[in-house]
């Protein structure tokens, strides 16, 4: 079972006049929709614009896996663990939060910075803070968040390229750029999927794209 949810059914939010333009793939903060609360372990998938000099303050976070994927820009990355990181396309930023942390998000360089953040529930909440950054992952090694029972596939296709779906019992695609088939569908920048019983499925590029795909535990619960 697929079902595709287009970049424009998302609810939009940041502050603008601060220079934050978010859109929300699933419930959040003041978006609230008790039918989108999370895909398996996935509980936010946020594409977040950030003009140059704005970010978001110092706040707290608890109990949440936060992987952060910038699509262009430096996304400029402190925490209350000590870790102080600029973030580049190509990496994947991972905070645990644990039983809780505090950061800041900023847009200190010069050009506007877009990226997509998303939040998984960890299989057991608490323990400490960790934190962690892999710089230029490639599209052969999935990153493995083990503490929330799933994978990250980073797909970056040429046109006519075709990659499989991993075969799971829950899977969510996130298109970044580009345009992409997937039975017979066509989905764009900021749609998505959340696949059941994946076995089988293939994506198929019509422009040149770059997708993130998370392969999730099967645990029914979760859906």
């Amino acid at each position: 079972m697929i079902s595709v949810r287009y970049a424009d059914d998302r609810h939009p939010g940041g502050d603008l006049p601060a220079g934050i333009e978010s859109f929300h793939a699933f419930s959040f903060g003041q978006f609230y929709a008790p039918d989108n609360l999370r895909f398996g372990a996935v509980i936010a998938c946020n594409e977040e614009r950030l003009r140059p000099g704005a970010g978001f303050d110092e706040h707290p976070h608890s109990h949440t896996e936060i992987v952060t994927w910038v699509v262009e820009g430096e996304l400029t990355h402190r925490d209350s663990a000590g870790h102080a990181t600029v973030v580049r396309p190509g990496d994947v930023q991972r905070l645990s939060a644990g039983g809780g942390v505090r950061h800041v998000e900023r847009n200190d360089g010069e050009q506007p910075l877009v990226f997509v953040q998303m939040w998984l529930a960890p299989l057991v909440p608490g323990g400490a803070p960790r934190y962690e950054i892999v710089r230029g992952i490639a599209d052969s090694t999935p990153y493995a968040l083990p503490e929330a029972g799933a994978l990250l596939h980073v797909r970056r296709l040429p046109v006519g390229a075709r990659a499989a779906i991993p075969a799971a019992a829950y899977a969510y695609l996130h298109v970044v750029h580009g345009l992409v088939v997937l039975a017979g569908v066509e989905l764009g920048p900021g749609d998505s999927a959340r696949i059941t019983d994946s076995d089988g499925l293939e994506l198929a590029a019509e422009e040149r794209s770059e997708v993130l795909i998370w392969e999730l535990a099967p645990d029914p619960a979760r859906a």
